[in-house]
């Protein structure tokens, strides 16, 4: 196996181990000032003014403002994404737990990417198969197992 394939995969690994952690530690930051918006917020200003300091650090360019003030205003959505995703984990993971938050993300991941690569959003088409719908059942199946909505 390629080595930069191998790193990638510890690296995921490791950062998806995180993210509930992320989400309690921003659940418990709420609790402990004004609510799940706040902590978001903060969540949010901490992360960026890390990235920011990466920026300056590794000295990355950046774009005229004139390209900048010329792109679609769509292609800014992702950050709204990200504050709905640090918002609903940080409001959820108290109510939900921390393993059965992250495996109803897991699957709402696995199902909106089988739509995207289906339809090719942003990118060629990927048409769904049989075999990448089983892979959703079971990422589906294992969800349901780790939330058991059936004994709440």
């Amino acid at each position: 196996m390629n080595l930069w394939v191998l790193a990638g995969i510890v690296l995921a690994v490791v950062v998806g181990m995180a993210l509930p952690l992320q989400a309690l530690l921003n659940a418990r930051l709420g609790a402990m000032t004004a609510g799940p918006v706040f902590a978001s917020f903060g969540s949010f200003a901490v992360g960026s003014l890390a990235l920011g300091l990466v920026l300056v650090a590794t000295r990355a360019p950046w774009p005229p403002a004139r390209e900048l003030l010329a792109l679609p205003t769509w292609v800014w959505l992702g950050g709204l994404i990200g504050a709905v995703f640090v918002f609903c984990g940080t409001l959820l993971v108290p109510r939900l737990g921390a393993a059965a938050l992250i495996c109803l993300i897991v699957f709402g991941q696995m199902a909106g990417s089988l739509l995207i690569d289906h339809l090719g959003i942003l990118t060629s088409p990927r048409p769904v198969d049989a075999m990448r719908i089983c892979g959703a059942l079971l990422v589906c199946v294992g969800a349901l197992l780790v939330v058991r909505p059936w004994t709440a």
